[in-house]
């Protein structure tokens, strides 16, 4: 069996006082994609940092396909496209040109499949970039990310700006470099997007990794969402025990369990109940019952990012 795409261990970054990243150990596998989540200032853009040996780490280490991010740079750079957060392009280059510029760097380019994506992204190249719009930007750096078919794309908010049909062809993207045996890390505040794409994620918070599975590995973080319609006025569960988050719509309760249903088929038994709807948790579920709703899922922001 070959190399990790990415092995870190022990990985950790300090800014001063600042602990901006502590002790992250993953191991992530050729041909997966990976979900990196967590809200501002988790660590996400420090990990990707350090991936791309940007900066240094203050202690552990980082592989990709078997080479030091810090010592082996341009190594992991041949193997690796990374699409950043917010791309600063030249605004007197076309679009064409800056995709040239870009395979240039890189070295390796598929052109016929650039010109594929070019197609697919519906993006006009003959205009400059300054003319373009925020989804007309990210739809170029999508591109350069996807058309030399790296082992491994490393992507920052990847449709940032997109329309849900740009969106929609970024995910057919992925899939197609999934089957092709890329392996993809992507950090992304669109929970349905990593909830459709990823095989796995790892949740980011304040530096550590709390949690890291398949999303029905992780489903056990939050409640069965449960949605039960009566003929006359809802009744009130909030003291049954495992029940939270109750609120009423109508003839329409709508609340959160946890632990066993028995007690509250029971007593809904009493009452005149004519639908009754159980659903596991959402991403977006699941990131509440971490975060709570005060805490936003989005870009790292300062230092501690």
């Amino acid at each position: 069996m070959g190399d990790p795409a990415i092995l870190t261990a022990g990985l950790s970054k300090s800014y001063g006082p600042v602990r901006a990243l502590s002790d992250l150990s993953l191991e992530i596998q050729p041909g997966e994609v990976f979900g990196f989540l967590g809200p501002n200032g988790a660590g996400k853009t420090t990990t990707i940092r350090l991936l791309l040996g940007l900066i240094r780490p203050t202690a552990g280490r980082a592989a990709i396909f078997g080479l030091d991010c810090h010592r082996q740079v341009v190594a992991v750079h041949a193997r690796v496209s990374y699409l950043p957060g917010d791309a600063g392009l030249w605004p007197s280059l076309t679009g064409e040109e800056t995709l040239h510029l870009l395979g240039k760097v890189h070295g390796r380019v598929d052109l016929v499949y650039r010109d594929q994506l070019v197609k697919r992204f519906n993006l006009d190249v003959s205009q400059k970039v300054r003319t373009y719009s925020k989804g007309n930007r990210q739809k170029v750096v999508l591109v350069a990310s996807l058309m030399s078919r790296p082992d491994l794309m490393i992507l920052d908010e990847p449709t940032n700006g997109l329309d849900p049909i740009m969106e929609h062809e970024f995910r057919g993207c992925i899939q197609e470099a999934k089957e092709r045996g890329q392996t993809v890390f992507l950090s992304s505040h669109i929970l349905s997007e990593v909830e459709a794409l990823c095989d796995r994620m790892g949740i980011l918070r304040e530096g550590h990794l709390i949690e890291i599975g398949t999303l029905s590995q992780m489903r056990h973080l939050s409640a069965l969402t449960i949605e039960v319609t009566f003929e006359d006025e809802p009744p009130d569960l909030s003291g049954l025990s495992g029940v939270s988050l109750s609120r009423v719509e109508g003839h329409k309760l709508i609340f959160h369990l946890s632990g066993s249903v028995k007690e509250l088929l029971e007593l809904l038994g009493r009452y005149n109940v004519t639908g009754i709807i159980s659903r596991e948790p959402s991403l977006e579920e699941l990131f509440l019952s971490l975060y709570g709703e005060s805490e936003p899922v989005g870009e790292d922001e300062g230092v501690a990012s």
